[in-house]
């Protein structure tokens, strides 16, 4: 009869060390290291000789730490027999991979807690691959969403107002020998306004899709935020006047944000074009700015006629359909929030506004103060 082979520790122990693709090590009771096999030599960059008594935090991110990460996972092992865990950990060269860990305690015979196991294994490309496809599916959401705008845009702020200028030319035309030359006119002039707000429709849908069908145009990079303020405030100096408005800019000169040129001069034209619009005569408008961690909120407020929390809450509607009949009355305005809000996401910014009835808005935007918060 062949007698039968019992594995002992040594061949427990090399089974362990040859998984080069898992990190497997253990930690004392007092939570420092006291195995480490060569997977997690291959993954952590540490020799065994150098993570031997370290502590188990060690291959934890700073910000896994502050938050007691590792006497979770601990306590969770403890309580319920194993801790699962998918979690960025830290390298010995202070990259950073993504792991699928989990952890369980080490009893002896007698049932007593001596230690725990870890156990992980690398899924960083699976985790980036996976992100790349939720960023994929967002961006096929958004460019749907998009496009469903863009189609409102046409059928509604477009569409209707022609049908109106198509219906008055009509008119104009069959009575053209009996109307009366001061309604002719007037006819006229409503024409001349119209048109000029379809062109100024079209314009500003043709900048909205470039947000998202014209890339090479989006060009981000340091940008004086008091520069080009000033040179928006300038070129709407003449409609200021005609409301006796007066523009106060506080934007600090040390500001600078992280956008697109051209976007910010368009978000800021449009947002201080409307506080002109919705302001009183003689009224004042205030430009500040203040940094909020990695992010400039940028303020425009005015003292004019308002809004109520209903108009607030569909200001940045997606579908223009959606807009109140407050915006529809100023078309400019609605599309040019859409604008806004489509710039300042592309520049990884957001916008919101504060109002009250017949004490004024408050519109914020917020931008970042540099590139690695741009999408």
């Amino acid at each position: 009869m062949k007698k039968q082979y019992i594995p002992n520790s040594e061949f427990y122990s090399q089974v362990i060390d040859s998984l080069q693709d898992y990190s497997v090590f253990t930690v004392d009771i007092d939570l420092n290291i006291n195995s480490w096999n060569s997977g997690a030599t291959n993954i952590f960059q540490y020799s065994t000789d150098e993570i031997i008594g370290m502590p188990f935090e060690t291959i934890f991110t700073d910000e896994d730490k502050k938050n007691s990460i590792p006497k979770k996972e601990i306590d969770l092992a403890l309580k319920n027999g194993r801790s699962i865990d998918i979690r960025w950990h830290l390298c010995k060269d202070g990259k950073t991979f993504y792991a699928d860990g989990l952890v369980f305690p080490l009893k002896n015979e007698k049932e007593e807690v001596i230690g725990f196991v870890k156990i992980l294994k690398d899924i960083t490309a699976k985790k980036l691959s996976d992100d790349k496809i939720k960023k994929y599916a967002k961006e096929l959401e958004e460019l749907n969403n998009h496009k469903e705008s863009v189609l409102a845009i046409l059928s509604h702020d477009l569409r209707s107002p022609l049908a109106g200028i198509i219906q008055g030319a009509d008119y104009l035309k069959s009575n053209f020998e009996t109307i009366e030359p001061e309604l002719a006119k007037e006819l006229l002039q409503e024409f001349y306004n119209a048109t000029v707000n379809e062109l100024n429709m079209l314009d500003y849908l043709v900048e909205w899709a470039r947000i998202k069908y014209a890339a090479e145009a989006f060009v981000p990079k340091n940008t004086k935020l008091v520069s080009s303020a000033n040179k928006v405030i300038e070129s709407l100096k003449e409609t200021a006047l005609l409301k006796e408005i007066y523009i106060d800019n506080k934007i600090k000169e040390d500001c600078y944000v992280y956008a697109d040129k051209k976007m910010l001069r368009s978000i800021l034209q449009n947002i201080i074009s409307n506080a002109i619009k919705h302001s009183l005569i003689n009224g004042k408008i205030i430009l500040s700015a203040k940094q909020a961690n990695d992010m400039v909120v940028v303020s425009v407020k005015d003292f004019g006629i308002g809004m109520n929390s209903n108009v607030q809450s569909e200001l940045f509607a997606p579908q223009v359909q959606s807009l109140s009949k407050a915006v529809e009355e100023n078309k400019g305005a609605g599309i040019g929030l859409l604008l806004v809000k489509g710039f300042l996401e592309k520049n990884g910014g957001k916008i919101w506004v504060e109002s009250e009835i017949g004490k004024g808005s408050n519109f914020y935007f917020s931008l970042p103060i540099n590139k690695s918060n741009v999408a």
